[in-house]
């Protein structure tokens, strides 16, 4: 066999090395290349374009996009009005708040998000943390200035979170909400929004303001007197009317706008039978006067010092974060289906902005809907246009049709509420984790247990410590694996694995598949030395070959630093003295580049470093069979 050397990178200085380390962290997608070899008025055009996409779309808009936009956003609305009156009830903030964050963000977004899909506005994640959190310092009830500063304040720095974020390119931080935590975290708030809202589903009026399971239960059962036949019957009927609706346009997606216009119709069925049965319908409680008019300014509002700041900050942040992910993850599954791309750094702009406007207008905190772009697509829109006629739908309820919501059963929005957050709970997916990693559905479990019995953020807290500790345990305790010959090739693999891999004879090969750091290369000292150990055990029981050669493949070794280089050096020097060879394959260039600056190699010899693990068999074996 042919012996080839391993060669160095082509030689790099400091500051071209920290270059395409820093692009490769922030510009992974390198969003810049459009902006190669352009004249300077072409380079104005694309930065414009870069930083409001409806330039980039808008002038080949045309009639025929317009009239399917008016469609899906005329739908959209008809869902939104309703949610956005129900999710502003469940963040504990007058309804009239949910319709003006219908009304702004959706056309901040059009101009500056980049997905032709996403249905703009409140979302049920979101306003239940911000309710749960912001409830747990301040009661709306015993005074709703506070509290509105306080939801105002808390929008603002989620948005200026969300867009430092997109600036500074640090969207890798949401990527610590993983899958695995995301569904045990939507899947318990669902399950407790669903037992907040047996408060309106049962006419109960005096409830708890805890978000936890026990409490939430004991005060349905400890408040049974309070119970209203009347407000259950129309409660139920109307949640098995919604929950039929959504069955039906789940299993003829054709049929959207079923599920879509479902609630809209029941707000008017319901409102109709309490005005015609006023006379009679005294248990049933009512929404009463919502203000007419646009979104009131609310900039004066937002309150940057007091002893409530540190809340609002902490509930930016964690709404923000929720938003953030919920957003960009509908937006990119939609895109995904329409075959183009969304830029993640763009949409934790465009949502950041959104909210940030919205904060001083009067808005909670909004994103990208799942149900709402589920109906934006399936009703066929073809641009952000159709969160404008959505807004614009919206805009005609705010100056004239706010009367006509006087007699709204709060009973018709907890039953929307519970219908939209039941499909939030994917067991499918908590399923297909068990199969698949034990410590993902560990990470769910914990997110799904901690939201339902100690709180939704220190169960979302706990989640993420869970995931944490998942990577830590990933790099600090990393694998490695014992390797064979598999016979009549050159190719080696796991002997664990392929039953037809045999040991090569006086030769221990093992792979480690992971970097070597500080936080690992005790662990892989030790995890080596107990191989050799175990291999020259087996030696003996099997009467084989004595052992001469240990091979290490770092073809899995990404990287390295000086603890990793100390420890190869000690290893090397303890296999030494018991006679034994130490021998590295296929480093990988930044790697070998490390070992050769810190002299390493120089103590491994010219039969020391080789290119793949058969060519180090190959060449030592030939080696030890010249020898006499």
């Amino acid at each position: 066999m042919e012996i080839h050397s391993v060669c160095l990178p082509p030689k790099k200085t400091t500051l071209q090395k920290l270059k395409h380390r820093l692009s490769e962290i922030f510009f992974p997608d390198d969003p810049l290349y459009r902006f190669k070899n352009q004249q300077w008025c072409k380079k104005l055009i694309l930065a414009l374009q870069f930083l409001f996409p409806i330039l980039q779309w808008g002038p080949d808009y045309n009639l025929k996009l317009f009239r399917s936009d008016i469609i899906s956003g005329l739908t959209i609305a008809s869902l939104a009005i309703p949610q956005g009156i129900s999710y502003a009830k469940l963040a504990n903030l007058p309804p009239i708040v949910g319709l003006y964050s219908s009304f702004v963000p959706p056309l901040i977004y059009s101009i500056l998000g980049s997905s032709r899909h996403l249905g703009v506005g409140p979302v049920s994640i979101a306003s239940l943390v911000m309710g749960s959190m912001l409830g747990e310092a301040v009661s709306y009830s015993q005074d709703p200035i506070l509290y509105l500063e306080l939801a105002f304040t808390a929008t603002f720095f989620a948005g200026l979170f969300q867009a430092s974020l997109g600036l500074l390119r640090l969207g890798f931080i949401i990527d610590f909400l993983s899958k695995a935590t995301l569904v045990g975290f939507m899947a318990g708030a669902a399950v407790i929004v669903s037992l907040q809202q047996l408060k309106g589903l049962l006419g109960i009026v005096h409830f708890t303001s805890k978000m936890q399971f026990i409490p939430v239960m004991s005060s349905v059962f400890n408040q049974r007197d309070e119970w209203s036949w009347k407000t259950v019957v129309m409660g139920f009927s109307f949640l098995v009317f919604l929950l039929t609706t959504r069955q039906i346009s789940m299993r003829k997606p054709k049929l959207f706008w079923v599920s879509a216009a479902a609630p809209l119709t029941s707000v008017i069925l319901s409102t109709l039978i309490v005005f015609c049965l006023k006379s009679k319908a005294h248990g049933i409680s009512i929404i009463g006067h919502l203000p007419k008019g646009l979104n009131p300014p609310s900039s004066n509002m937002l309150s940057f010092n007091g002893p409530f700041l540190a809340v609002a900050i902490k509930t930016g942040l964690v709404t923000g974060i929720l938003s953030l992910t919920e957003g960009i993850a509908v937006g990119r599954t939609f895109a995904a289906l329409k075959n183009y791309q969304v830029d993640g750094n763009k949409e934790m702009m465009a949502i950041g902005f959104m909210n940030i406007a919205g904060s001083c207008t009067s808005c909670y905190v909004t994103t990208g809907s799942f149900s709402r772009s589920a109906v934006n697509y399936n009703a066929g829109a073809q641009s952000a246009v159709s969160n404008v006629v959505m807004a614009s739908a919206v805009l005609v309820t705010l100056l004239f049709l706010m009367p006509l919501f006087y007699y709204t059963p709060n009973v018709i929005l907890a039953a929307i509420i519970i219908t939209a957050v039941i499909g939030l709970i994917d067991y499918q997916a908590a399923f297909r984790l068990w199969k698949v990693d034990k410590l993902d559905f560990l990470a769910c479990s914990c997110s799904f247990f901690g939201v339902l019995f100690i709180s939704v953020p220190l169960g979302l807290a706990i989640a993420v410590g869970v995931s944490v500790f998942k990577i830590l345990l990933h790099v600090t305790r990393p694998n490695t694996v014992a390797m064979g010959n598999i016979p009549g090739t050159h190719i080696y693999q796991s002997l664990n694995r392929y039953r037809e891999a045999l040991r090569v004879s006086s030769f221990l090969i093992l792979a480690v598949e992971s970097p070597i750091y500080f936080a690992n290369s005790t662990y892989l000292q030790e995890r080596i030395l107990r191989w050799i150990r175990e291999e020259e055990e087996w030696i003996e029981a099997n009467n084989e070959s004595t052992l001469k050669c240990i091979i290490l493949d770092m073809t899995a070794v990404t990287a390295i630093d000086t603890s990793g280089i100390d420890m190869v050096c000690e290893l090397r020097k303890i296999l030494e003295k018991q006679s034994l060879q130490l021998v590295l394959a296929n480093p990988v260039g930044s790697v070998t580049e490390k070992l050769h600056q810190s002299k390493v190699l120089e103590s491994f010899g010219l039969n020391g470093l080789y290119l793949t693990v058969g060519e180090a068999v190959a060449d030592i074996s030939a080696l030890w069979k010249a020898q006499p």
